[in-house]
């Protein structure tokens, strides 16, 4: 064995052994990824991805991603070594609390982590985003001579990470956008959690991805460093299909009881183990989180080859900037997450508008005007663009680069190759959840999803992440109550707005009418710390007529005053949601006419308006106004937060049923006059 070969293995036990030492002193974690994995990360890292420690947010970078997020140590171990700001003393924390090295990877926590694994699949769905970012914003900014944007996107998955439906879903896709620079290295080690994978898990991966339009490749020893390199660089010479090196790995490697057992993937190796496996390779007893000198020397050349990297790509953006001013300038601007200036007056005004319109529509007529001056604005739907009008008219579809084909072109302007901003995710609402969330991640773009509102069961695992992550990520339901009418139960969402109400850091806007839709987007746009799910109705809703009303514009406040029948004190509040705030005003014209005094309260976002100060809440909803009614075509559970026990709710307590909206809406007794009789009740007790 050659000296480099010596100091690669040495390189490759530092890694396994750091990653041993914190899972012993933690008494919890897992430590077989590691030892199984360590070489091909090793490779990965030290032969092919483009980083410098020096800056973790250089735009141009690799895209790195722990899909399988149990694994963290195996990243701690990394980051630390190639220079990242994780000191040996933070590999010693890890676990615990404040830790700067948590039990799963956390974005931006250690600096260096792109993202939060843990639940399964979700790392390798939001690769697929990245890569999908990279491919976008290369077609519209790179010109000859001047590739500004030219990464990869890495992924180290896990058998369990490929049984989670949302990895086929994401693959399929990927497969079919020919994402040639998304590489995935697959850890095959046989063995989940429970035991072998032949308990679960015995299919064709590999001709399960190539059917998918995928390049699958094979490395039977998972510590053949060189086999692992030649696999990788076959990888990156394939610009046409994504790739999957299926690495044949052993759990727990060099462990003499443990390796090939899942006795090996979510505990300690424990001390007598550990002892035995550092001495079945002569490794130090003592100290723990022992790193050689030569190792330390060989990741500091990583280092410099990562900074000689940046300075590369600084000098040809450099020049770049000095040929195409206008684009470099937008560049930066959009990879910085900064909205241009004066986009806001893009908005459409509502406001003067009579009749009725569907907030759905007037979300497709916001985009419209929005996307010619945000061009990062990028997104589409689960196969419902006709529906939930989720596009941008005549700004092609995002597709692997082709000539236009007469034959698929769509009503969002035909396919347009990689510069199309119109994403088709198909029927795969838990893939676009995640892929978003990659979008977002990678920077330079402002994505946005549709579907109907009840399916938004189906994407909760990905906005969960997205909420924890603090990404930017605009989530548009449509259909948004029984208002959806003869499609009946299955397809009429009851329950799902509480549910993402529940969500920390994601809010959730449900406009009244088109202006507040208007508003809706602008406060979503404005809100670059976590995402923001608008909630549309299908059916048509009144414009509401600000000459008498307040403005929408108080929307941002997420609750506020609509219309008062009196200067003084209310005898009664109905606040209502969406469609149902035209209903509340309707019986508060019922009421006021009978002599009582009413407010009515617009409440879009709960969110919004428990963030408000105490003083202006107490004045939207005085504490001593008791008699408060919530009107929503949703399930009943949760409105206590506002109306009190001393109040009502007109909403619903099961599921809807198939009839036109309006007979349903009669049904279900979600009218005027029923908000009238609820008030009249209430205030007769007094």
């Amino acid at each position: 064995m050659s000296d480099q070969e010596n100091l690669d293995l040495t390189c490759i036990q530092t890694i396994r052994f750091l990653a041993v030492d914190a899972i012993e002193k933690a008494k919890s974690g897992h430590p077989g990824m590691p030892l199984g994995a360590a070489a091909a990360a090793y490779v990965l890292w030290a032969r092919h991805l483009k980083h410098n420690p020096a800056n973790p947010q250089w735009i141009d970078r690799d895209r790195f991603v722990l899909s399988a997020g149990h694994a963290s140590m195996l990243l701690y171990a990394l980051l630390h070594l190639s220079g990242y700001d994780l000191a040996l003393s933070d590999l010693q924390s890890f676990r615990q609390w404040n830790s700067r090295t948590p039990g799963h990877p956390e974005r931006n926590h250690p600096r260096g982590s792109e993202m939060t694994t843990g639940p399964l699949g979700q790392g390798f769905g939001a690769a697929v985003g990245m890569a999908m970012a990279e491919a976008h914003l290369a077609a519209l900014y790179n010109r000859e001579g001047y590739p500004i944007v030219d990464h990869h996107t890495y992924v180290l998955a896990s058998d369990g990470d490929l049984m989670e439906g949302v990895s086929f879903e994401a693959s399929a896709l990927a497969g079919h956008l020919g994402l040639g620079k998304l590489i995935v290295l697959y850890d095959d080690n046989r063995v989940s959690l429970a035991g072998s994978t032949q308990l679960s898990f015995s299919e064709d991966v590999a001709g399960r991805f190539e059917s998918c339009g995928w390049q699958a490749l094979h490395v039977p020893e998972g510590n053949d460093l060189a086999a692992i390199d030649r696999a990788i660089g076959e990888a990156k010479a394939d610009g046409d299909r994504p790739s999957i090196i299926c690495i044949r790995t052993t759990i727990g490697c060099g462990a003499p009881r443990k390796e090939g057992s899942f006795e090996a993937h979510g505990a300690p190796l424990g001390a007598e183990e550990t002892r035995a496996a550092k001495e079945r390779v002569g490794w130090p007893l003592e100290p723990a989180f022992f790193v050689p000198e030569d190792v330390n020397a060989r990741f500091r050349e990583f280092r410099n080859q990562g900074k000689r990297a940046e300075e590369s790509w600084k000098e040809i953006f450099r020049r770049y900037r000095d040929v195409w001013p206008g684009p470099a300038g937008e560049y930066e601007r959009i990879t910085a997450g900064e909205l241009p200036l004066d986009w806001e007056n893009a908005l459409p005004d509502f406001s003067g508008q009579r009749g009725e319109m569907a907030t759905r529509k007037a979300s497709e007529a916001i985009l419209k005007a929005l996307a010619p001056v945000m061009p990062e604005l990028m997104g589409g739907s689960a196969d419902l663009n006709p529906s939930t009008f989720t596009w941008i008219k005549g700004a092609g579809d995002f597709q692997r680069p082709a000539e236009p084909d007469p034959c698929i072109q769509g009503a969002t302007g035909g396919a347009w190759g990689r510069a199309g901003r119109n994403i088709h995710f198909g029927v795969r609402e838990h893939a676009m959840g995640a892929i978003a969330s990659g979008l977002a991640l990678h920077g330079g773009i402002i994505p946005f999803t549709g579907t109907f509102f009840t399916f938004s069961d189906y994407m909760r695992p990905p906005m969960r992440l997205a909420a924890l992550m603090g990404l930017r990520v605009i989530y548009v339901f449509s259909h948004d109550g029984i208002g959806v009418g003869e499609d009946g139960p299955t397809h009429q969402p009851i329950e799902q707005l509480m549910n993402l109400r529940a969500v920390p850091n994601l809010v959730v806007i449900r406009p009244a009418d088109a202006a507040e839709t208007a508003e809706a987007w602008r406060a979503a746009l404005l809100r670059s710390e976590g995402p923001t799910a608008l909630i549309l109705t299908r059916q048509n809703v009144p414009h509401l007529d600000r000459t008498v009303l307040s403005p929408a514009g108080q929307l941002k406040r997420g609750g506020y005053i609509l219309w008062d029948s009196s200067p003084q004190k209310p005898q009664v509040i109905l606040i209502g949601t969406g469609s149902e705030v035209s209903l509340a005003l309707e019986a508060a014209q019922i009421l006021a006419g009978e002599g009582l005094r009413v407010r009515v309260v617009s409440l879009p976002s709960w969110e919004l308006f428990d963030g408000e100060t105490q003083e202006y809440r107490n004045h939207v909803l005085p504490p001593d106004a008791k008699h408060r009614i919530a009107v929503e075509a949703g399930i009943r559970l949760g409105w206590e937060h506002y109306v009190g026990i001393e109040g009502a709710v007109v909403g619903m307590d099961g599921f809807g049923a198939s009839a036109p909206l309006k007979v349903l809406y009669d049904r279900f007794g979600i009218t005027a006059a029923q908000v009238a009789a609820v008030a009249r009740r209430l205030t007769e007790r007094r």
